[in-house]
């Protein structure tokens, strides 16, 4: 969800629910490589002693963990291993397809897409909590649209009820609206005719458009897994953030806020086994059904996720066996590791692996479109964005300060995504500085008083105030920002402050510009055009950008299915975007994960988070890292 969750990275931001037609696969692999095989000897079945521990590093601290008021991947890594949605992705289909999770089958649908009952599988328990009294709790069809009603609860400040509010569930947004108009509490127990329960283990959505793509926002369980009404009034508003309670494999037994979060095995997890359907072609994925085809899930017993924000600190501990996962290799290490692309010889001879892809991601720059410097859509402030674009070296970016883990992006979709083309091209990927200083000129950014800075066109200061993070990464991505900005005659200062605090003042509109991620969560790339629709200011909308033709384009998307006509609105949303330039459209981010021999069946997942199921540890080689 934003490094921020679709809510798309990161530093990344809110993931971004990205849609896409039902049941129909996207058409687009994703499927991440191994780079190195595995040592001669490796245990095939995890079977050594002791506890089978996964032990990774994040690189930005957690929020929290109630669904209905985060959106940051990373946050999100942690609910999406402890609530169950309806249905899930399958782990190693390539390219993706969605299957039954807590629902016994796919949902019976309208022919026009505005209606969909789903039905439960009995005998699915939530783990055991004080706030049962000692009870057995079942899950129930109440609990998926108590968790549904949450994010639109005005308490909650859900950050990505815009998704919801958009999906037009009958009645919901009205109970939303009388909520805010009335300030008395939300009526969770009013009967909203378009997410209602008809009996213990049956739902039926019913929504005022069609809606073709729905089952991808029932298939993210760390934005819409079943909550228990019963948890979140025992613990309130404040405390619920620290106790998730799910039907998931895991369940939290240990969170020290910015550094420790420890999840153990859920005893009471249901009878659930390895399976999956890889393609036919795919050499990687039947080899790993092969090897764990029957074993009871999860096969792991505890997992520990530390907060490391330097990226040498998180190198080294993986180096050093504290860490038997390194999620995302640091750029700045990866001439190191992967020269070439290959696993460096010292670290395979230990008996590492690498597993590199193309991350369906965005690094990118927003504008924010209200400040009266760099927003507006007069010619001239278009003309002023269009020249910043054009004057950021993004080739030097991915060459030199991410070590070649990229490449240059065009627009807004993101790889392995609906509307992504590999071979469209615009201005948004070049590199241009002479054209950048003539559009300034041209509109009157002009240096008048001598001190080699521009001015704006009626002669007051320009100056640029750019939100960043204290890490190494961000200092290097500041130099080359400064370098860029001097070389057109442009002054630029950087405000430095936590990830979580710039998305704060992101999200209020309190910034000028800032550099962050987004990451796809489904397969259909709508997900990504949500960082320019109107309705979403506050959220999604990070440049505040509002265009009546982009939001009409995005709401005859929403409707139709996929096809023809639905790519050719793709390239007239790409259009508009690359035309007005709220954002900067960096490049899409190569990602490598490495792992100690001791870690079996890892494989990282293309939208989903909900991975450590099928991950096995066996201790026995843990000595040989």
């Amino acid at each position: 969800m934003s490094e921020s969750s679709p809510n798309p990275n990161r530093h990344d931001a809110p993931p971004s629910h990205a849609r896409r037609r039902l049941l129909q696969a996207a058409g687009l692999g994703g499927a991440a490589s191994l780079i190195t095989s595995a040592p001669a000897g490796a245990a095939e079945t995890g079977t050594g002693a002791g506890p089978k521990v996964l032990r990774y590093a994040l690189k930005v601290a957690e929020t929290g963990f109630d669904p209905a008021k985060v959106s940051d991947l990373y946050s999100h890594l942690i609910i999406a291993n402890i609530l169950e949605g309806l249905y899930e992705y399958d782990h190693l289909a390539r390219p993706a397809k969605i299957k039954p999770c807590t629902a016994v089958a796919m949902p019976e649908i309208s022919d026009d897409y505005r209606v969909f009952v789903i039905r439960l599988r009995p005998g699915i328990y939530f783990s055991s909590d004080p706030a049962f009294k000692g009870q057995k709790r079942e899950l129930v069809a109440e609990d998926y649209i108590y968790a549904l009603k949450r994010h639109a609860d005005p308490a909650n400040k859900s950050p990505i009820w815009g998704d919801y509010e958009e999906l037009d569930f009958i009645g919901l947004n009205a109970l939303r609206e009388e909520a805010l108009k009335s300030r008395k509490p939300f009526d969770y127990d009013r009967v909203v005719p378009g997410a209602r329960a008809l009996d213990r283990y049956t739902l039926r959505f019913e929504l005022g458009q069609s809606r073709p793509r729905l089952i991808q926002f029932l298939a993210v369980g760390d934005a819409l897994g079943a909550v228990a009404r019963e948890v979140v009034e025992f613990y309130g508003p404040e405390e619920i953030m620290g106790h998730p309670v799910g039907t998931g494999p895991f369940k939290l037994v240990r969170w020290r806020r910015s550094s420790l979060i420890a999840l153990e095995r859920n005893p009471e997890y249901r009878e659930r086994y390895y399976d999956a359907e890889p393609a036919a072609d795919d050499a990687e994925g039947q080899a790993l059904l092969a090897r764990f085809k029957g074993r009871r899930l999860p096969m792991l017993d505890r997992v520990e996720v530390s907060i490391i924000e330097e990226n040498q600190p998180r190198w080294l501990s993986f180096l050093n066996g504290e860490h038997n996962l390194l999620d995302r290799l640091p750029e700045d290490f990866a001439s190191i590791a992967i020269p070439g692309g290959h696993l460096a010889p010292n670290l395979a001879k230990k008996g590492l692996r690498a597993y590199r892809s193309l991350a369906s991601d965005i690094v990118l720059t927003s504008y924010n479109m209200d400040d009266p410097v760099i927003g507006g859509y007069t010619p001239e402030k278009i003309a002023l964005r269009r020249a910043i674009n054009l004057a950021l070296d993004i080739p030097r970016e991915i060459d030199l300060v991410r070590r070649g883990q990229g490449i240059v992006a065009q627009a807004m979709t993101l790889p392995n995504t609906t509307g992504y083309d590999p071979h469209f091209r615009s201005e948004m990927g070049q590199y241009d500085p002479a054209r950048a200083k003539a559009l300034l000129d041209i509109h009157g950014y002009l240096d008048r008083n001598g001190d080699g800075w521009r001015e704006l066109p009626d002669g007051s200061p320009l100056k640029l105030v750019k939100r960043t993070q204290p890490d190494g990464l961000s200092r290097q991505l500041d130099e080359l920002w400064q370098r860029n900005m001097n070389a057109i005659g442009i002054q630029i200062e950087f405000l430095t402050a936590k990830w979580p605090e710039n998305l704060k003042a992101c999200q209020a509109g309190n910034y000028q510009l800032w550099s962050l991620g987004l990451s796809a969560t489904a397969p259909d790339g709508q997900g990504a055009l949500a960082s320019l629709y109107s309705p979403l200011v506050g959220s999604a909308d990070y440049a505040r950008f509002k265009n009546e033709a982009f939001d009409e384009i995005y709401r005859r998307m929403q409707v139709i299915p996929d096809g023809a006509e639905r790519e050719a609105l793709f390239r007239q949303a790409k259009r508009i975007a690359i035309t007005y330039a709220p954002y900067k459209f960096h490049l899409h981010r190569y990602v490598t994960d490495v792992t100690h021999p001791e870690v079996l069946g890892y494989r990282r997942g293309v939208f989903w988070q909900n991975w450590w199921q099928y991950i096995d540890i066996d201790p026995s080689l843990a000595h040989k890292a």
